[in-house]
């Protein structure tokens, strides 16, 4: 018997910052100029809140994972904009950075 995840989990992973011989990536901020680039891809009528130009896209955020500074990536961000999607696995893939599976859990309200 397999797990399937739910749809809007599918795909989504963490980028950690560190290569695939543990080398810590540089420069400092990565996580957050990768972020930036990505902060247009949203989901729709989130563009309309006063400063939504300064925050990050839902898709795309910058996190620590066990003390790396680290990217989470939502999977949805695949349907919504496949390109952008492959964008940042092939950042993770040309930087040799560590790409895991992430099982993200729902917010409380």
């Amino acid at each position: 018997m397999s797990v399937q995840k739910p749809a809007e989990q599918q795909d989504s992973f963490f980028i950690l910052g560190q290569t695939s011989n543990g080398r810590q990536f540089r420069p400092s901020d990565w996580a957050e100029r990768l972020c930036g680039v990505m902060a247009c891809f949203k989901p729709e009528g989130s563009g309309s809140v006063r400063d939504s130009h300064l925050q990050f896209s839902p898709y795309v955020t910058p996190t620590v994972v066990n003390g790396v500074k680290s990217v989470v990536v939502n999977g949805k961000l695949r349907q919504l904009e496949p390109m952008a999607y492959h964008f940042v696995l092939s950042f993770a893939k040309d930087n040799d950075l560590q790409v895991v599976d992430a099982c993200l859990v729902p917010e409380k309200n």
